[in-house]
């Protein structure tokens, strides 16, 4: 905290721009536990930046900065690498999955485009936030924790909504005949 606070005094002047929370040894551990974390070399910079941030945003919120500066954005470092894998991970079976589905024959294309365009028209007809969350669950893949941490409701009103809404898209499919 007394290095913040000391940065933060220094930037008080006039002109003066805001100090960077990372000195340039924090940056170069923080990189380097990014690198062996498996992020390649393209990503490191925005990992660096995802650090500062943090930082930043927890001095912001009047959190108390961390006694080691240096070990907590290497936690923050690591953390983001294994982030960085689970989404290449989810983004690897979303790809298998769009792969498989067109390699599946279909009775007939008139099936299928009966089938997108029901599923089209039921998530139209449903209450916007409940389209948000079947969205992003089912089609962005985002687990429910995911997507209460990004919409910043709680994850008993993601389930509750994304119950109602296969619920009412499930009710329009056979409606339509379509299943």
């Amino acid at each position: 905290m007394a290095v913040l606070r000391r940065k933060a005094r220094r930037g008080q002047g006039a002109d003066h721009a805001v100090d960077d929370p990372l000195d340039a040894a924090q940056e170069r551990r923080v990189r380097a536990v990014l690198a062996l974390g498996g992020v390649p070399q393209t990503d490191l910079m925005d990992g660096v930046q995802q650090v500062r941030l943090r930082l930043l945003e927890r001095a912001a919120g009047g959190r108390e900065a961390p006694r080691d500066v240096s070990a907590w954005a290497a936690v923050v470092a690591s953390n983001l690498a294994m982030d960085w894998h689970r989404a290449k991970r989810r983004q690897e079976r979303l790809g298998e999955r769009l792969a498989s589905l067109r390699q599946h024959e279909h009775p007939s294309g008139e099936d299928t485009s009966l089938l997108s365009l029901a599923v089209a028209r039921g998530l139209d007809e449903l209450p916007g936030p409940q389209r948000q969350v079947l969205v992003l669950r089912f089609y962005a893949d985002l687990p429910v924790r995911g997507i209460a941490e990004e919409l910043g409701i709680p994850e008993g009103t993601v389930k509750s909504r994304l119950h109602t809404a296969v619920r009412a898209l499930r009710a329009r499919l056979h409606e339509d005949e379509v299943v």
